[in-house]
């Protein structure tokens, strides 16, 4: 018996998560101790070399990739392993590799998840959700549909890190009125991803979604010298961004149909539970003046060259702040804080900025690209949204946009092709990256419900990256009836 006892304490060796570890191991060895790799051609016979050290940021790539799909270590610590490569490898100095773990882009996705904490604790997001569930009933598609239209109508005026921050306490008030069982149903599995997915699909209507569309847009100005406006954008995405909203929605509710059609006695439990909490707090106002104060600031910033210097990292920092001063958060709060998910972000970050300036993205762009530089044009336009979705999962999206667009712009006279329809193609993938966490700032705050796995994550994403390709192969046909050019000829 004791001897049973001893081995049950011992350590079981999980054979899975081994298996994994030495792949995303040898995948680095591979790639960063081979010889020396083919240049990249351009159409023009330019030359792209393709650096040892460049090398050693795509065996970092694969390493991470695919540690962080089958979560061989917590997603966090990936992270750090991908900055500790860098430096023991020389791939970057620790000085480049390390800083990016506190890059802008980090400090405001870190911004947002206190806005979410500021919701749940002051109250907000209960208040909310009972109004919501008022509204929307008993019947669990329609929870879904609402969730999804609240969060993609959000993304028109904000951005949608910080309404995924926002939609994400209040999703949690609603599931936990879905059951209090513990673990995860196929209801929280939809809700959740289908949140995160939907926020990037809302994000790609207007300039105020993303950072990637005002960026991308002044990029392609330089390079076309033709200027996109504020509604033209709308005018173009918002079938496109609807669409897929709608879209997404029948497709959690196939593969995640709620376990339960109806929650019976929803509304009026919501509206009871409503009441109960009185008239709104002056925390609840105070709370709420600091949030919509930052955010109607960050929105304007597009129309009021006033303040257009204004920097959006800073803004939300300055409200989190805010929010100590007041007494809204205290230190338990900051240490309540999901660094694991700031970690994830970190090292995002740091593998987007290495495979960039080691020259590796550019070098995969151009070997991608050139492969369809005799395509027919719908084919090469597709061949660019296609990189573009790959490569927004593991880069930031206008980064992606940015190796892809000039070499993209080369080839497309050769093929009769419009400038603008491939830059709307690129703007509409770089906007819903569905297959790994890292994609987006909304797909890991989703994690953090615990409702699923970064490997369920990508499994869920294939299908509805595949959907996604097929949405833009008919808007391309869409757009053409809307008044965009589509070829040049």
């Amino acid at each position: 018996m004791t001897t049973e006892i001893a081995d049950a304490a011992k350590p079981q060796l999980d054979w899975k998560r081994t298996l994994f570890m030495l792949i995303g191991l040898t995948l680095f060895a591979i790639v960063n101790f081979s010889p020396a790799w083919p240049d990249a051609v351009d159409p023009a016979g330019k030359h792209f070399i393709l650096s040892a050290q460049g090398k050693g940021a795509l065996a970092i790539f694969l390493l991470a990739g695919t540690w962080w799909v089958f979560e061989v270590l917590p997603i966090g610590v990936t992270s750090l392993a991908i900055g500790a490569l860098q430096v023991l490898f020389a791939v970057r100095t620790a000085k480049e590799a390390l800083k990016d773990f506190m890059d802008p882009s980090v400090l405001f996705i870190f911004g947002s998840l206190v806005i979410g904490m500021v919701f749940t604790k002051t109250g907000l997001t209960k208040r909310l959700a009972y109004k919501m569930l008022a509204v929307v009933g008993e019947k669990t598609s329609m929870i879904y549909l609402g969730c999804f239209v609240v969060t993609a109508a959000l993304t028109h005026i904000m951005a949608h890190t910080a309404v995924a921050a926002t939609m994400f306490p209040l999703l949690m008030t609603i599931y936990g009125m879905y059951t209090d069982e513990p673990g995860p149903t196929k209801f929280g599995k939809g809700l959740f991803i289908g949140m995160a997915f939907i926020a990037g699909a809302g994000s790609i209507i207007t300039l105020l979604g993303a950072a990637r569309g005002a960026v991308a847009i002044g990029f392609f100005k330089d390079i076309v010298g033709t200027e996109i406006s504020f509604f033209e954008l709308t005018y173009y995405m918002a079938p496109v961004g609807w669409a897929m909203t709608f879209l997404l929605w029948g497709f959690f509710m196939i593969v995640c149909k709620p376990e339960k059609k109806t929650i019976p006695g929803l509304r009026e439990k919501a509206k009871m539970l409503g009441k109960a909490m009185g008239g709104i707090t002056k925390q609840e106002i105070l709370a709420a003046t600091i949030i919509f104060t930052a955010i109607a600031i960050m929105s304007a910033k597009q129309f009021i060259p006033a303040i257009s210097n204004l920097d959006k990292n800073a803004i939300m920092l300055v409200a989190t702040v805010l929010f100590f001063i007041f007494n809204i958060l205290n230190i338990q709060d900051l240490e309540a804080i999901p660094w694991n998910i700031i970690l994830l972000f970190g090292g995002a970050m740091s593998i987007g900025f290495c495979l960039w300036e080691t020259g590796a993205a550019e070098w995969l762009a151009i070997n991608w690209l050139t492969l369809f530089q005799k395509a027919n044009y719908f084919v090469f336009i597709l061949s660019i949204a296609f990189f573009v979705m790959i490569m927004t999962n593991f880069i930031m999206n206008v980064a992606a946009i940015a190796i892809s667009l000039p070499v993209a712009l080369v080839i497309a006279p050769y093929l009769h092709v419009a400038p603008e329809v491939i830059l709307f193609a690129s703007l509409v993938t770089a906007g819903m990256p569905f297959i790994l966490l890292v994609g987006a700032a909304p797909n890991a705050i989703a994690y953090d419900s615990k409702q699923f796995t970064p490997g369920e994550f990508f499994m869920y994403g294939i299908p509805a990256s595949i959907m996604l390709m097929i949405v833009i192969a008919l808007s391309i046909f869409m757009w053409k009836l809307m008044g965009m050019p589509i070829t040049t000829m």
